[in-house]
């Protein structure tokens, strides 16, 4: 069965940042992280548009009963 790359159900906003984590196997803490940094070194805009670009992409995760 091949992973997919989904939003997490453990997220802050919509879970990009999570689901990414998720699925190549990092910390989640460290992906924020990573992406907080790079976001305010790119003077911020290119990296919001990224995180709305991907909340839009990204399926929502399968709900497991």
């Amino acid at each position: 069965m091949s992973k997919k790359l989904t939003r997490s159900s453990n997220q802050m906003i919509a879970g990009v940042c999570a689901g990414i984590a998720e699925y190549f196997g990092w910390n989640v803490t460290l992906v924020r992280v990573i992406y907080i940094l790079l976001s305010i070194f790119s003077a911020g805009f290119p990296g919001t548009l990224v995180y709305i670009i991907l909340w839009i992409v990204m399926p929502r995760p399968e709900k497991v009963d």
